[in-house]
């Protein structure tokens, strides 16, 4: 299972906690959730994963509790 697809699944676990989400931007300026992650390095791995592409750009940003 890739990193993308264990974060999806981590998203829809019912009460876990998952504060760190992976945002995608687009050249329009649009903005999506797209992994929310326990924590920060997992985050990470999957921003690294999906790099920029096409004027998509992707990020780590903690959400409030």
């Amino acid at each position: 299972m890739s990193r993308v697809q264990e974060a999806r699944r981590a998203m829809s676990e019912g009460g876990t906690a998952l504060p760190w989400h992976v945002i995608r931007q687009e050249a329009n300026g649009n903005r999506y959730r797209v992994a929310a992650c326990a924590t920060r390095a997992e985050a990470q791995k999957v921003v690294e994963s999906l790099g920029s592409r096409d004027q998509q750009h992707y990020w780590v940003e903690r959400q409030p509790a």
